[in-house]
């Protein structure tokens, strides 16, 4: 944190980095349960028709994007828009004019999120995914807590930017 930022953005920074850490952990631990109890490739029906448990692996971004095995340069595109995407998140809290958790709260869990995953690609060149939901044979793309709070963290944070009053410069009103 640079020591000049605001006293609203070092407790931004510190509220954010804890619910990004507590992500981090919940993604990881769940990902290590799915690894160590779902055989590769295997699932585990929990409601028969609806929802199992997998471990596969998705090399691209959401929803299978550039997920194929013939290409090795998805590592570093997604590796280098998380860490702009982290370099965002962090100086948008620190241009935050107020305090605002629910704001924190957001960035946090995407932050948190596309760390988790950042974590995966570097150990494995892939993201583990573990959850999938279906009817019939139409299967949503599997995923994982970490896309979990990234969907849910963007949506905080846009619902929050959109709400706020956006302050124009012919909206002051210069004394007469």
């Amino acid at each position: 944190m640079p020591p000049t930022a605001s006293p609203f953005a070092r407790r931004g920074y510190r509220f954010a980095s804890l619910v990004g850490a507590i992500v981090i952990v919940l993604d990881q631990l769940t990902k290590y349960l799915a690894m160590t109890h779902i055989p590769m490739t295997g699932s585990i029906s929990v409601i028969p028709g609806f929802f199992d448990l997998v471990n596969i692996r998705n090399r691209g971004a959401a929803f299978g994007f550039l997920n194929r095995s013939d290409i090795d340069w998805q590592i570093w595109l997604f590796g280098g828009a998380t860490l702009l995407a982290a370099g965002a998140i962090l100086a948008l809290i620190r241009s935050w004019p107020r305090y605002s958790p629910v704001l924190y709260t957001g960035l946090g869990l995407v932050l948190g999120g596309a760390l988790g995953n950042l974590i995966d690609r570097i150990r494995f060149r892939a993201v583990v995914d573990f959850l999938d939901f279906y009817i019939g044979d139409w299967h949503w793309p599997a995923f994982n807590v970490a896309d979990i709070a990234i969907c849910v963290g963007a949506l905080l944070a846009c619902l929050l930017l959109w709400r706020a009053p956006v302050s124009h410069p012919s909206s002051r009103r210069t004394p007469s």
